[in-house]
């Protein structure tokens, strides 16, 4: 095998790739990536099992087709720090020469035959949406995934299909966000299954500045999502996912309008004065104002008054600010819908029909 690639182009799909190979595993094929020369492009491959990658580069030159077994992390260091354009990548006896204008790595590897495959997307997909609306569908819904292992179920993002609807929902039991959006092209049947939260954080990487169109492949065992030139491909979370529709309010009859920006930086402001024994801000909200408290035994106290489009009962609810704010960095609108009923139930922020965000209040002193 002999190649000479880009490196920028080479290093930006191994930044990806080498994210998914494990060098926690016991098993030296999987820390690896495989590099797979064919006419007109480089394919590079990884995979931990649950999780797999595989993305065609095309700033190439394959002068001799070929297969190789590389460590994941000593050719994405290789390619990172070098300073050449291009890098010429040959294989010979499974060690892998990796040639800049004044440099030359000799990297061991091994028997490609080794390698798990990586399946590909193949045939009509199940989906098809444009990048930037599942881009948004996973940047509004991943933050709320639960970070325990013991609540498996709930331990990734809820996928569901109906007709040309996609919707994804994440939850940790204290918070629940669920976006909407809509699909440009989607076959028949409905389908629902639950991604897991590192195959989230890959697909992030991978849409990341991405445009055009990203296909979808459901399956019972299995999703796979073809975009920008990658393929990643992943088992899902089994167990049942809670029924979300049950806890998300039906009767709140106060709802205030916010402005975005004002409403991060006045909780922003006001949790400066909070602290682990005491970490809620209270939202006082009363006619056409919202005040937000807080405060600090032993070091002090906030206030912040904004002005807000409300005219109901004055009403004092208490939020963690830090999950206040991890919705309103992603609602992408100039205003929000803060709904509410009592001070002891789950709040409502809404941003237009394609973001809903509950969120359980705390008890304050």
């Amino acid at each position: 095998m002999q190649v000479i690639v880009n490196r920028n182009a080479l290093a930006d799909v191994l930044v990806v790739a080498s994210g998914i190979a494990s060098a926690r595993t016991t098993k030296d094929v999987l820390k690896c990536v495989r590099l797979t020369a064919t006419e007109g492009e480089l394919l590079i491959g990884s995979t931990d099992l649950e999780v797999a990658l595989r993305c065609s580069v095309r700033q190439v030159e394959v002068r001799k087709p070929g297969d190789i077994l590389v460590p994941a992390d000593k050719l994405t260091q290789i390619a990172r720090e070098s300073v050449d354009e291009t890098l010429t990548i040959g294989v010979e006896d499974q060690v892998c020469h990796v040639r800049g204008v004044d440099s030359h790595f000799e990297v061991y590897g091994q028997d490609p035959n080794e390698f798990p495959p990586v399946p590909d997307l193949e045939g009509e997909p199940d989906a098809e949406v444009a990048v930037e609306v599942l881009c948004r569908l996973i940047d509004q819904t991943s933050f709320a995934v639960a970070k325990e292992n013991t609540r498996y179920a709930i331990n990734g993002v809820l996928w569901e299909k109906k007709n040309k609807r996609l919707c994804f929902v994440a939850t940790d039991g204290r918070r629940l966000a669920r976006a909407v959006g809509a699909a440009e092209q989607a076959g028949s049947g409905d389908a629902s299954m639950i991604v897991p939260a590192k195959t989230i954080h890959v697909l992030q990487r991978v849409l990341a500045n991405g445009e055009g169109q990203a296909a979808i492949r459901f399956s019972d065992n299995q999703v796979i999502v073809k975009c920008n030139g990658y393929v990643v491909s992943s088992a899902l979370v089994e167990g049942q996912f809670p029924n979300y529709d049950e806890v998300i309010p039906k009767d709140n009859d106060k709802s205030i309008e916010l402005s975005t920006e004002a409403f991060i930086s006045a909780v922003r402001r006001a949790a400066l004065l909070t602290n682990e024994q005491s970490k809620g801000v209270r939202l006082s909200f009363t006619q056409d104002k919202l005040v937000l408290s807080s405060r600090a035994p032993e070091q002090g106290e906030a206030t912040i008054s904004m002005r807000a489009g409300y005219g109901g009962e004055n009403v004092d609810i208490g939020f963690n600010p830090n999950f206040i704010l991890d919705a309103l960095r992603v609602v992408g609108t100039p205003t929000v819908n803060f709904e509410m009923k009592e001070t002891n139930r789950p709040g409502v922020l809404k941003a237009g029909s394609e973001f809903m965000y509950v969120v359980m209040p705390v008890s304050l002193a």
